[in-house]
C-alpha cells in the first residue's frame, strides 16, 4: 500500500520510553487519523525538543503491544503506519469523484495522456513515412531549392522590384498636397490611379506571361502587401491633413493638441514603413534597443530547416496523392472523402509549418534587423472558439489593417457591423482568389466561395457558443472546417482543374 505524506509522528524519545505510542488506523488516502489532542502532544513534544526522530535500534510499542525495532529516522514514520493499519480499518471514508468524471477533469493532470499522443502521433506518421518511400522512394530532389525553369520566370523578378514605384508616387502626390500644390479632388484621383495600378500590372504581367504558379504567387503575394501598405499610407496621410485642416481652422479638439508630430509627410518614415513587418503606416514605431545578431542566426537556421521540411512534405506526400486522385466533384462521394481525409494530414502540416515560418520566424527575423518592437504577429488563434474569433487572432497585421482602414470608417459612414464584417470577408476573398487563380490561370472562384462562406460559419459559430456556452464546440468545428475539409479540397479543386488546362492545351 503507497502510503502519501504519513503524517508527523517523531516524538522524542524520552515520552516514547515512558509510554506505549498509539496510533489509529490511517485513513483510504494513507493518513494517520488521530485525535485533535494527540496531534496537539506531539506538536508540543517535537517543539520542545526541536523536532527531534526516533533513533536507529530503539523499540516502540505500536497499540497492540507489538514491539518494532526502528532502523532509521525516516523509516520510523512508515513502520508505524503499516503496523497501524489493519484489515478491520475502513477504506472509503469520504465522497470522490472518479478522475475522468466531468466534476474532476479539469482538476486533474494529464501530462501521461498527452505524452500517450505525442508517442502514437509519433509511431502512426513513422509507418506512413516509411510506406510511403517503400512505395515511391525519395521524390525530393535538387529542383526543389532552383531549377533551370526559374530563369524564364525574370519578368516577374523586375515587376516584383518596380513595386517600389507606386510608393514613391504616392509620396510625391502626398508632399504635393501637404504643400498644397493640388487639391484634394485631384489627390483623390490621383491615388485611386496609382493604388489601382498596383493590384492590376502584377496581374498583368502574370498573364501575359506564362511562369511557375509558386512564381505567380510569390509576386501576387508581394503585390497584395504593397497594395495594403500604399493603401494604409495615403488613408492616414489624408486623415493627417484632415486634422491639420480642422487644427488650422480652430474645428479640432483638444485631443488633437499633438498634431504638430505628425505634421507633414516623412520620405524615411515611409520607407522603414514598406520593409516593417506591419501594414499600418505610421511616424514612428516602438523599437528596440539593438539586434541580437545570435537570436537572428538561430531564427535563420530554423527557418531552412522547417522550409525544407516543408518542402519535404509537399514533394514525398501531397503530389503522389493528388496526382492519383480524381476530381473531387466528378465521381463517387465516398471516394472523394477518403482522398480528401488522405490529404488532410499533409496539408494540416504543411499549413502548420507555413505559419510557424511566416508568422513566426520570417516577421520576427524582419522585426529584430529593423529593431520593430511590436512582434504581436499572431495570437492564440488555436484556441479559437468560434470561426469569427479565429479570424481576429489568425493574422495580426491583416487584422489590424481591417480594424483601422475598413471596418470603422464604415461605421463611421453609418454601415451596420453586420455588412460591414461582410465587406471585411468580401475584400480578404477578393485577395484569395487574386492570390491563387491568377497564379494558376483559374478563374472557377474556388478560393472566393471558399472565403464567403467563412459568414455562415461565423454565424453558425457564435449560435452554438451562445446555447451551449461550450468552447469546445466552436474549436472542433474550426479545426474540421480548415485542416479536415476546407483547404485540402481547396487543394484537390485547384489542383486538378491545372492538370485539366494543362491537358486542354496540349491538345
Amino acid at each position: 500500500m503507497a502510503l502519501l505524506d504519513p503524517p508527523n509522528i517523531a516524538e522524542s524519545t524520552t515520552a516514547l520510553r515512558r509510554r506505549t505510542t498509539t496510533v489509529k488506523p490511517p485513513d483510504a488516502d494513507g493518513y494517520c487519523d488521530n485525535s485533535s489532542s494527540s496531534n496537539n502532544n506531539i506538536n508540543n513534544n517535537n517543539n520542545e525538543n526541536g523536532n527531534e526522530q526516533i533513533r536507529a535500534g530503539e523499540v516502540v510499542t505500536n497499540a497492540n503491544g507489538e514491539k518494532i525495532e526502528q532502523k532509521k529516522g525516516v523509516e520510523s514514520q512508515t513502520s508505524v503506519l503499516r503496523y497501524a493499519y489493519r484489515p478491520s480499518s475502513p477504506a472509503h471514508r469520504r465522497i470522490k469523484e472518479s478522475p475522468l468524471s466531468s466534476d474532476a477533469i479539469f482538476k486533474q493532470s494529464h501530462a501521461g495522456l498527452f505524452n500517450l499522443c505525442i508517442v502514437v502521433l509519433v509511431a502512426v506518421n513513422s509507418r506512413l513515412i516509411i510506406e510511403n518511400l517503400m512505395k515511391y522512394g525519395l521524390l525530393i530532389n535538387s529542383n526543389f531549392w532552383f531549377s533551370s525553369r526559374s530563369l524564364r520566370d525574370w519578368p516577374l523578378l523586375m515587376c516584383c522590384l518596380s513595386l517600389l514605384l507606386f510608393p514613391l508616387a504616392a509620396y510625391i502626390v502626398e508632399k504635393l498636397a501637404w504643400k498644397k500644390r493640388i487639391l484634394d479632388p485631384i489627390v483623390i484621383a490621383l491615388h485611386v490611379i496609382i493604388t489601382t495600378a498596383a493590384i492590376l500590372y502584377p496581374v498583368f504581367m502574370i498573364l501575359r506571361f506564362g511562369s511557375a504558379v509558386l512564381s505567380g504567387v510569390t509576386l501576387m503575394l508581394c503585390a497584395c502587401i504593397n497594395w495594403l501598405k500604399l493603401t494604409s499610407f495615403v488613408h492616414t496621410s489624408y486623415d493627417m491633413r484632415s486634422l491639420v485642416n480642422s487644427t488650422d481652422k480652430g474645428e479640432a479638439e483638444s485631443t488633437s493638441s499633438n498634431i504638430e508630430l505628425f505634421y507633414d509627410v516623412d520620405f524615411n518614415s515611409l520607407v522603414y514603413f514598406m520593409v516593417a513587418p506591419t501594414l499600418c503606416y505610421q511616424r514612428s514605431y516602438p523599437r528596440t534597443a539593438f539586434i541580437r545578431k545570435g537570436w537572428v542566426l538561430r531564427q535563420l537556421i530554423k527557418l531552412v530547416i522547417f522550409t525544407g521540411f516543408m518542402g519535404f512534405i509537399i514533394e514525398q506526400y501531397i503530389n503522389p496523392i493528388v496526382k492519383n486522385s480524381r476530381h473531387p466533384l466528378k465521381g463517387d462521394i465516398l471516394y472523394a472523402i477518403e482522398r480528401v481525409l488522405k490529404l488532410s494530414v499533409p496539408n494540416l502540416y504543411v499549413w502548420l509549418c507555413m505559419f510557424y515560418c511566416f508568422f513566426h520566424l520570417w516577421l520576427n527575423i524582419l522585426a529584430e534587423l529593423l529593431r520593430f518592437g511590436d512582434r504581436e504577429f499572431y495570437k492564440d488563434w488555436w484556441n479559437a472558439q468560434t470561426i469569427e474569433e479565429y479570424w481576429r487572432l489568425w493574422n495580426m497585421p491583416v487584422h489590424k489593417w481591417i480594424v483601422r482602414h475598413l471596418y470603422f470608417p464604415c461605421l463611421r459612414n453609418g454601415i451596420p457591423r453586420g455588412s460591414a464584417i461582410l465587406i471585411a470577408f468580401f475584400m480578404s476573398a477578393v485577395f484569395h482568389e487574386l492570390c491563387i487563380a491568377v497564379p494558376c490561370h483559374i478563374f472557377k472562384f474556388w478560393a472566393f466561395i471558399g472565403i464567403m462562406f467563412q459568414v455562415p460559419l461565423v454565424l453558425l459559430t457564435n449560435y452554438l457558443q451562445n446555447k451551449f456556452q461550450n468552447s469546445m464546440v466552436g474549436n472542433i468545428i474550426f479545426w474540421c472546417i480548415f485542416s479536415i475539409f476546407g483547404q485540402p479540397m481547396c487543394v484537390l479543386l485547384y489542383y486538378h482543374d491545372v492538370m485539366n488546362q494543362k491537358v486542354n492545351n496540349g491538345k
